[in-house]
């Protein structure tokens, strides 16, 4: 299993490739449907309050029951990785297939796709602290910022490449 720790590199993605078992550590951000299109217009009015260069973007929800990876080629969620990538996130979490062109435009930004588990009481587990920092209105949809201990994936996309 190779470990990464948030922030993440282009350098710490050299090494890697599709179906590599990873780990992630450090600091991580939550989002799915309601939250990730209003970030997405917050970067284009440059707005952001927190540094997304090198950053992991877990598509979930956060609940007390804890989180579990949603779909990420639901058109909401989807739709906002290419912009995403290009702001700075190298890892979006998630589950399912992903488009062509979304395929090409996490080669272009250098970004990769990692594939978790949907276990919400192991990826729960992984979580050591939580913060609402975005679109508290949305409750557990709102983007959350995470700090987690070793989240479990294995890389469907990179590259260019898929799973």
């Amino acid at each position: 299993m190779k470990h990464l720790t948030a922030p993440i590199s282009d350098e710490d993605l050299t090494n890697l490739n599709v179906g590599d078992q990873i780990s992630i550590s450090g600091t991580i951000y939550t989002g799915r449907d309601a939250a990730l299109p209003q970030l997405v217009e917050l970067i284009k009015e440059n707005e952001v309050p927190f540094d997304l260069n090198g950053s992991v973007i877990m598509h979930t929800a956060f609940s007390d029951a804890g989180i579990a990876p949603t779909t990420s080629s639901k058109v909401e969620i989807e739709s906002t990785i290419p912009k995403l990538s290009e702001a700075g996130v190298k890892v979006h979490i998630g589950k399912g297939m992903l488009s062509d062109e979304t395929v090409e435009a996490l080669k272009e930004n250098n970004s990769i796709f990692v594939i978790t588990p949907p276990l919400a009481a192991l990826l729960t587990s992984k979580v050591l602290e939580k913060k609402c920092v975005l679109f508290e209105n949305e409750g557990m949809e709102a983007i959350f910022k995470l700090k987690v201990k070793e989240i479990p994936g294995i890389i469907g996309i990179h590259n260019g490449e898929k799973l």
